[in-house]
């Protein structure tokens, strides 16, 4: 980093853009969405091979890892751009949590060796700690830890005792799957109380969580940009091609201005998400800042992008075999993710020293 005073270059990086096609072109070709919706109602919509060749084959599990650990040493810029692309086909990976979420905190709890094991794409780890926590959570020492993100994914959990963080193998755990609003990204709740491996000690483990769940949040904001992206595309798409009184229903003024509006909204949304990953991959003090900004505008203009997605879809946005319910789903179950806009909100007043209304 060069200085408080430095400008900072959010744009996308040449290597950025190589991965994100990459990325991108796998998807198109293993997990559209139209494919998708398909599977959602089965027992596991999961797709182990396209969670192999996009995280062994192609190497992103391993972007946040150090090369000396057996990672790509990459940033959470690079991680950002995956995220984008999995948040544009809402791709039911583990990645948000495993190669993010998890992955942070062993790095942070200087757990290397798991976290190489992480990084190959191979071992599927998660943090056992409500989708709902956002950074500051403290997580329950005891008992059963319900709305775990992708721990029916897992093959090993990481648990928060008194004493400090464990590694629990998924065997050794009661795992008890839920409903979730997003098929895409299955919760669970987790018992284990026993057993496993200790990592760290309890204030360790405590700065781990926390940087964890601070990763997690500010590159879920690039996960709910590449649904805001889909969305808006998407609908210009449909409304370019649905005409009405012989002339497309685009251009229509009223829908030029809700489009327009949502356009606006999604390069804000742009901007704010990659300050958030920027922060983060700088390390830059202010990234608390960075990812409660990105936090409480991405969460909203996903959810607003996704409703008119829908809307504007007309008749054929409320069907089943339409995907826009997804990017709904994935929207509305985000917005309470990793910390709610209320909770981002909070922070944000905290961080800028400003005191609530009397």
């Amino acid at each position: 980093m060069e200085g408080p005073g430095a400008m900072t270059d959010l744009l996308y990086s040449e290597a950025e853009d190589d991965l994100r096609a990459a990325v991108r072109s796998l998807l198109a070709g293993r997990a559209a969405p139209a494919d998708l919706t398909g599977r959602v109602e089965d027992a596991g919509p999961h797709d182990p091979a396209l969670w192999k060749a996009l995280a062994a084959d192609m190497g992103a599990a391993g972007l946040l890892v150090p090369e000396k650990l057996g990672g790509q040493g990459a940033s959470h810029r690079e991680a950002a751009v995956v995220l984008e692309e999995l948040g544009r086909a809402v791709t039911p990976v583990p990645y948000l949590t495993s190669a993010v979420v998890a992955t942070e905190t062993l790095l942070a709890a200087g757990a290397g060796d798991l976290a190489g094991e992480l990084a190959t794409g191979r071992t599927v780890a998660v943090l056992a700690v409500p989708l709902s926590a956002g950074p500051g959570h403290e997580p329950a020492s005891t008992g059963t830890v319900t709305g775990v993100a992708d721990a029916i994914r897992a093959d090993v959990l990481l648990v928060v005792r008194p004493d400090g963080l464990y590694a629990v193998g998924a065997g050794d755990a009661t795992i008890t799957p839920r409903t979730p609003l997003d098929l895409t990204r299955p919760l669970a709740d987790v018992a284990a109380t026993t057993g496993g491996t200790r990592l760290a000690d309890a204030a360790t483990a405590r700065e781990a969580v926390r940087r964890g769940l601070l990763a997690g949040a500010g590159l879920l904001a690039s996960e709910q940009l590449g649904v805001a992206e889909w969305c808006l595309e998407e609908t210009v798409r449909h409304t370019r091609e649905r005409h009405q009184f012989n002339r497309p229903v685009g251009s229509f003024q009223a829908l030029k201005h809700r489009m327009a509006q949502l356009w606006l909204e999604v390069a804000g949304a742009r901007a704010a998400a990659r300050n958030a990953a920027d922060a983060l991959a700088t390390g830059s003090p202010e990234a608390p800042l960075a990812v409660a900004v990105a936090q409480v505008h991405c969460s909203r203009v996903a959810v607003h992008a996704a409703e008119e997605c829908v809307q504007l879809h007309g008749g054929i946005g409320m069907t089943w075999e339409h995907p826009a319910h997804l990017y709904l789903k994935r929207a509305k179950s985000s917005q309470s993710a990793l910390g709610s806009a209320g909770h981002h909100k909070q922070s944000l007043a905290d961080l800028v020293d400003l005191p609530a209304p009397a």
